[in-house]
Protein backbone atom coordinates (compact mmCIF):
# COMPACT_ATOMS: atom_id res chain seq x y z
CA UNK A 1 0.00 0.00 0.00
CA UNK A 2 1.48 3.35 -1.04
CA UNK A 3 0.80 6.88 0.19
CA UNK A 4 -1.84 7.08 -2.49
CA UNK A 5 -3.88 4.45 -0.66
CA UNK A 6 -5.31 6.93 1.78
CA UNK A 7 -6.31 9.15 -1.15
CA UNK A 8 -8.21 6.38 -2.87
CA UNK A 9 -11.59 7.71 -1.83
CA UNK A 10 -10.93 10.98 -3.68
CA UNK A 11 -9.93 9.13 -6.84
CA UNK A 12 -12.95 6.85 -6.75
CA UNK A 13 -15.32 9.72 -6.08
CA UNK A 14 -13.81 11.58 -8.99
CA UNK A 15 -14.28 8.65 -11.36
CA UNK A 16 -17.84 8.08 -10.25
CA UNK A 17 -18.63 11.74 -10.71
CA UNK A 18 -16.93 12.25 -14.08
CA UNK A 19 -20.21 12.58 -15.96
CA UNK A 20 -21.58 15.31 -13.66
CA UNK A 21 -18.24 17.08 -13.92
CA UNK A 22 -18.35 17.08 -17.72
CA UNK A 23 -21.81 18.58 -17.61
CA UNK A 24 -20.72 21.15 -15.06
CA UNK A 25 -17.84 22.17 -17.33
CA UNK A 26 -20.35 23.09 -20.04
CA UNK A 27 -22.79 24.93 -17.82
CA UNK A 28 -21.61 25.21 -14.20
CA UNK A 29 -24.42 25.54 -11.71
CA UNK A 30 -22.13 27.06 -9.12
CA UNK A 31 -19.50 29.74 -8.70
CA UNK A 32 -16.02 28.85 -7.47
CA UNK A 33 -13.83 31.23 -5.52
CA UNK A 34 -10.33 29.82 -5.28
CA UNK A 35 -7.55 30.22 -2.72
CA UNK A 36 -9.40 32.11 -0.01
CA UNK A 37 -6.86 32.54 2.79
CA UNK A 38 -8.32 31.32 6.08
CA UNK A 39 -5.11 31.53 8.11
CA UNK A 40 -1.33 31.66 8.07
CA UNK A 41 1.39 29.75 9.90
CA UNK A 42 5.15 29.99 9.66
CA UNK A 43 4.72 32.44 6.79
CA UNK A 44 2.57 30.01 4.81
CA UNK A 45 -0.99 30.75 3.70
CA UNK A 46 -3.75 28.24 4.47
CA UNK A 47 -6.44 28.26 1.80
CA UNK A 48 -9.88 26.98 0.92
CA UNK A 49 -12.06 27.11 -2.18
CA UNK A 50 -15.69 28.20 -1.95
CA UNK A 51 -18.32 26.56 -4.16
CA UNK A 52 -21.64 28.40 -4.06
CA UNK A 53 -24.76 27.20 -5.92
CA UNK A 54 -26.12 29.79 -8.32
CA UNK A 55 -29.73 28.91 -7.57
CA UNK A 56 -31.75 27.58 -4.64
CA UNK A 57 -29.00 27.95 -2.05
CA UNK A 58 -30.37 26.53 1.18
CA UNK A 59 -28.25 28.64 3.54
CA UNK A 60 -26.40 25.67 5.01
CA UNK A 61 -22.76 24.82 4.37
CA UNK A 62 -20.65 21.67 4.18
CA UNK A 63 -16.91 21.67 4.80
CA UNK A 64 -15.11 19.19 2.55
CA UNK A 65 -11.81 18.18 4.17
CA UNK A 66 -9.35 17.69 1.31
CA UNK A 67 -7.14 15.05 2.88
CA UNK A 68 -5.88 11.53 2.24
CA UNK A 69 -3.22 10.11 4.54
CA UNK A 70 -3.14 13.65 6.00
CA UNK A 71 -1.77 14.76 2.63
CA UNK A 72 -3.60 17.81 1.29
CA UNK A 73 -3.24 19.93 -1.82
CA UNK A 74 -5.22 22.38 -3.90
CA UNK A 75 -4.88 20.09 -6.92
CA UNK A 76 -6.87 17.38 -5.11
CA UNK A 77 -10.03 19.52 -5.02
CA UNK A 78 -12.62 18.04 -7.37
CA UNK A 79 -16.07 19.60 -7.57
CA UNK A 80 -17.37 16.41 -9.16
CA UNK A 81 -16.99 14.65 -5.81
CA UNK A 82 -19.60 16.88 -4.17
CA UNK A 83 -21.93 17.77 -7.04
CA UNK A 84 -24.83 16.26 -5.13
CA UNK A 85 -24.31 18.70 -2.26
CA UNK A 86 -24.19 21.65 -4.65
CA UNK A 87 -27.28 20.40 -6.45
CA UNK A 88 -29.20 20.41 -3.18
CA UNK A 89 -28.20 23.98 -2.42
CA UNK A 90 -25.28 23.57 -0.02
CA UNK A 91 -22.37 25.96 -0.16
CA UNK A 92 -19.25 23.79 -0.05
CA UNK A 93 -15.93 24.86 1.44
CA UNK A 94 -13.05 22.68 0.20
CA UNK A 95 -10.40 23.08 2.90
CA UNK A 96 -6.71 22.42 2.25
CA UNK A 97 -4.68 21.94 5.43
CA UNK A 98 -0.96 21.95 6.17
CA UNK A 99 0.14 18.69 4.58
CA UNK A 100 2.29 15.79 5.61
CA UNK A 101 5.17 15.05 5.46
CA UNK A 102 5.93 18.61 6.62
CA UNK A 103 3.19 18.80 9.25
CA UNK A 104 2.01 16.24 11.79
CA UNK A 105 -1.57 15.36 12.73
CA UNK A 106 -1.77 17.65 15.81
CA UNK A 107 -0.67 20.56 13.61
CA UNK A 108 -3.18 19.63 10.92
CA UNK A 109 -6.00 19.53 13.49
CA UNK A 110 -5.18 23.12 14.46
CA UNK A 111 -5.58 24.11 10.80
CA UNK A 112 -9.02 22.54 10.74
CA UNK A 113 -10.12 24.41 13.86
CA UNK A 114 -8.97 27.62 12.18
CA UNK A 115 -10.88 26.85 8.98
CA UNK A 116 -14.19 26.26 10.79
CA UNK A 117 -13.75 29.42 12.86
CA UNK A 118 -12.99 31.40 9.68
CA UNK A 119 -16.04 30.11 7.84
CA UNK A 120 -18.31 30.85 10.79
CA UNK A 121 -16.84 34.35 11.27
CA UNK A 122 -17.45 35.20 7.60
CA UNK A 123 -20.83 33.48 7.31
CA UNK A 124 -22.58 36.67 6.18
CA UNK A 125 -19.98 37.23 3.46
CA UNK A 126 -20.58 33.70 2.13
CA UNK A 127 -24.37 33.84 2.50
CA UNK A 128 -24.64 30.97 4.97
CA UNK A 129 -26.06 30.32 8.41
CA UNK A 130 -23.15 30.05 10.91
CA UNK A 131 -25.18 27.57 12.95
CA UNK A 132 -25.76 25.13 10.10
CA UNK A 133 -22.32 23.75 9.29
CA UNK A 134 -21.73 20.15 8.25
CA UNK A 135 -18.39 18.49 7.59
CA UNK A 136 -17.30 15.54 5.47
CA UNK A 137 -14.23 13.75 4.17
CA UNK A 138 -12.79 10.30 3.58
CA UNK A 139 -10.17 8.33 5.49
CA UNK A 140 -7.83 10.97 6.98
CA UNK A 141 -10.39 13.56 5.87
CA UNK A 142 -13.01 11.59 7.80
CA UNK A 143 -10.75 11.49 10.85
CA UNK A 144 -10.29 15.27 10.76
CA UNK A 145 -14.03 15.74 10.24
CA UNK A 146 -14.71 13.66 13.34
CA UNK A 147 -12.19 15.66 15.34
CA UNK A 148 -14.14 18.82 14.54
CA UNK A 149 -17.38 17.05 15.44
CA UNK A 150 -16.20 15.61 18.75
CA UNK A 151 -13.50 18.08 19.80
CA UNK A 152 -14.74 21.35 18.34
CA UNK A 153 -13.83 24.24 20.62
CA UNK A 154 -15.70 27.30 21.87
CA UNK A 155 -14.52 30.70 20.78
CA UNK A 156 -12.12 32.79 22.82
CA UNK A 157 -13.94 36.04 23.66
CA UNK A 158 -10.70 37.77 24.64
CA UNK A 159 -8.86 36.90 21.41
CA UNK A 160 -7.38 39.76 19.42
CA UNK A 161 -8.20 38.05 16.13
CA UNK A 162 -12.00 38.05 15.61
CA UNK A 163 -11.74 34.64 13.89
CA UNK A 164 -10.47 33.11 17.13
CA UNK A 165 -13.56 34.39 18.93
CA UNK A 166 -15.75 32.03 16.92
CA UNK A 167 -16.46 28.40 17.75
CA UNK A 168 -14.99 25.54 15.72
CA UNK A 169 -17.93 23.23 16.43
CA UNK A 170 -20.04 21.80 13.61
CA UNK A 171 -23.68 20.71 13.59
CA UNK A 172 -23.46 17.45 11.62
CA UNK A 173 -20.79 15.02 10.38
CA UNK A 174 -20.88 12.42 7.62
CA UNK A 175 -17.76 10.68 6.35
CA UNK A 176 -16.11 7.64 4.77
CA UNK A 177 -13.93 5.00 6.53
CA UNK A 178 -12.17 7.18 9.16
CA UNK A 179 -9.58 6.18 11.77
CA UNK A 180 -11.19 6.82 15.16
CA UNK A 181 -9.12 5.18 17.92
CA UNK A 182 -5.33 5.20 17.63
CA UNK A 183 -4.83 3.28 20.87
CA UNK A 184 -6.97 0.35 19.73
CA UNK A 185 -6.29 0.09 16.03
CA UNK A 186 -7.89 -2.98 14.51
CA UNK A 187 -8.15 -4.70 17.86
CA UNK A 188 -8.23 -3.77 21.52
CA UNK A 189 -4.81 -2.88 22.94
CA UNK A 190 -3.03 -2.56 19.58
CA UNK A 191 -1.89 1.03 19.25
CA UNK A 192 -1.19 2.91 16.04
CA UNK A 193 2.56 2.63 16.55
CA UNK A 194 2.29 -1.12 16.03
CA UNK A 195 0.25 -0.46 12.90
CA UNK A 196 2.92 1.96 11.67
CA UNK A 197 5.32 -0.98 11.65
CA UNK A 198 2.91 -2.91 9.44
CA UNK A 199 -0.02 -1.76 7.29
CA UNK A 200 0.41 1.95 8.08
CA UNK A 201 4.16 2.06 7.37
CA UNK A 202 3.74 4.63 4.53
CA UNK A 203 2.18 7.07 7.00
CA UNK A 204 4.92 7.48 9.56
CA UNK A 205 5.44 11.18 8.82
CA UNK A 206 2.08 12.41 10.20
CA UNK A 207 2.87 10.58 13.46
CA UNK A 208 6.44 11.90 13.69
CA UNK A 209 5.63 14.03 16.73
CA UNK A 210 8.13 16.74 17.67
CA UNK A 211 8.39 19.46 20.28
CA UNK A 212 10.38 22.68 20.28
CA UNK A 213 13.32 22.70 22.69
CA UNK A 214 14.13 26.17 24.03
CA UNK A 215 17.67 25.20 25.02
CA UNK A 216 18.83 23.97 21.64
CA UNK A 217 16.33 26.06 19.65
CA UNK A 218 15.47 22.97 17.65
CA UNK A 219 12.46 20.76 17.07
CA UNK A 220 13.29 17.45 18.70
CA UNK A 221 11.46 14.15 18.19
CA UNK A 222 9.27 12.91 21.01
CA UNK A 223 10.63 9.46 21.66
CA UNK A 224 9.00 8.60 24.99
CA UNK A 225 6.35 6.00 24.12
CA UNK A 226 3.93 7.10 26.83
CA UNK A 227 4.06 10.71 25.60
CA UNK A 228 3.48 9.48 22.06
CA UNK A 229 0.56 7.40 23.23
CA UNK A 230 -0.90 10.41 25.03
CA UNK A 231 -0.76 12.41 21.80
CA UNK A 232 -2.33 9.50 19.94
CA UNK A 233 -5.13 9.50 22.52
CA UNK A 234 -5.70 13.25 22.07
CA UNK A 235 -5.94 12.98 18.28
CA UNK A 236 -8.40 10.07 18.47
CA UNK A 237 -12.02 11.19 17.95
CA UNK A 238 -13.28 8.45 20.30
CA UNK A 239 -11.51 10.19 23.19
CA UNK A 240 -13.69 13.28 22.86
CA UNK A 241 -17.21 11.88 22.38
CA UNK A 242 -19.72 13.57 24.70
CA UNK A 243 -23.54 13.80 24.79
CA UNK A 244 -23.54 17.24 23.15
CA UNK A 245 -21.80 16.04 19.97
CA UNK A 246 -23.55 16.42 16.60
CA UNK A 247 -25.19 13.49 14.80
CA UNK A 248 -22.70 11.32 12.90
CA UNK A 249 -22.82 9.07 9.84
CA UNK A 250 -20.01 6.75 8.70
CA UNK A 251 -19.83 4.66 5.53
CA UNK A 252 -17.27 1.84 5.75
CA UNK A 253 -16.33 -1.32 3.88
CA UNK A 254 -16.16 -4.45 6.03
CA UNK A 255 -13.11 -5.73 4.09
CA UNK A 256 -11.04 -2.59 4.67
CA UNK A 257 -7.51 -3.63 5.65
CA UNK A 258 -6.06 -0.12 5.92
CA UNK A 259 -8.66 1.33 8.28
CA UNK A 260 -10.48 -1.68 9.81
CA UNK A 261 -14.24 -1.39 10.16
CA UNK A 262 -13.59 -2.00 13.86
CA UNK A 263 -12.72 1.70 14.00
CA UNK A 264 -16.27 2.63 13.01
CA UNK A 265 -17.82 0.00 15.28
CA UNK A 266 -16.05 1.15 18.46
CA UNK A 267 -17.02 4.74 17.73
CA UNK A 268 -20.61 3.69 17.15
CA UNK A 269 -20.75 2.11 20.60
CA UNK A 270 -19.34 5.25 22.20
CA UNK A 271 -21.84 7.51 20.43
CA UNK A 272 -24.73 5.26 21.34
CA UNK A 273 -23.60 5.16 24.98
CA UNK A 274 -23.77 8.97 24.95
CA UNK A 275 -27.19 8.82 23.23
CA UNK A 276 -25.98 10.79 20.24
CA UNK A 277 -27.59 9.95 16.86
CA UNK A 278 -25.21 7.72 14.90
CA UNK A 279 -25.56 5.64 11.75
CA UNK A 280 -23.10 3.15 10.28
CA UNK A 281 -23.60 2.11 6.66
CA UNK A 282 -21.60 -1.05 5.89
CA UNK A 283 -20.50 -1.85 2.36
CA UNK A 284 -20.23 -5.64 2.19
CA UNK A 285 -16.92 -6.91 0.81
CA UNK A 286 -15.61 -3.39 0.17
CA UNK A 287 -12.11 -2.32 1.05
CA UNK A 288 -10.69 1.17 1.49
CA UNK A 289 -12.99 2.63 -1.13
CA UNK A 290 -15.31 1.02 -3.69
CA UNK A 291 -16.09 1.52 -7.38
CA UNK A 292 -19.33 3.49 -6.98
CA UNK A 293 -18.35 5.41 -3.90
CA UNK A 294 -19.34 8.67 -5.58
CA UNK A 295 -22.97 7.53 -5.68
CA UNK A 296 -22.96 7.40 -1.88
CA UNK A 297 -22.69 11.17 -1.72
CA UNK A 298 -26.49 11.02 -1.98
CA UNK A 299 -26.54 9.28 1.41
CA UNK A 300 -24.24 11.98 2.79
CA UNK A 301 -26.51 14.68 1.38
CA UNK A 302 -29.60 12.99 2.86
CA UNK A 303 -27.93 13.04 6.27
CA UNK A 304 -27.21 16.75 6.02
CA UNK A 305 -30.75 17.40 4.73
CA UNK A 306 -32.04 15.82 7.93
CA UNK A 307 -29.65 17.39 10.42
CA UNK A 308 -28.94 20.81 8.92
CA UNK A 309 -32.53 21.81 8.37
CA UNK A 310 -33.40 25.45 8.68
CA UNK A 311 -35.04 26.00 12.09
CA UNK A 312 -38.77 26.51 11.91
CA UNK A 313 -39.78 30.15 12.15
CA UNK A 314 -41.05 31.14 15.58
CA UNK A 315 -44.18 33.16 16.12
CA UNK A 316 -42.02 36.12 17.13
CA UNK A 317 -40.04 35.87 13.93
CA UNK A 318 -43.25 35.71 11.93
Amino acid sequence: MTGNGFRLWIVLASLAACAPMALAAEAPSYTRTEDVVYGRKFGTALTLDVFAPKQKANGAAVIMVVSGGWFSSHEAINAGAFQELLRRGYTVFAVVHGSQPRFTIPEVIEDMHRSVRFIRTHAKRFGIDPDRLGITGGSAGGHLSLMMATAGRPGKPEAKDPVDRASSRVQAIACFFPPTDFLNYGQEGRDVFKALEAELRPFNAPFDFHQFDEGSRRFLPIQDLEKRRQIAREISPITHVTPDDPPALILHGNADKLVPIQQAEVLQRRFEACRVPFKLVVREGAGHGWPRLGDDMAIIADWFDTHLKKPAATNEAK
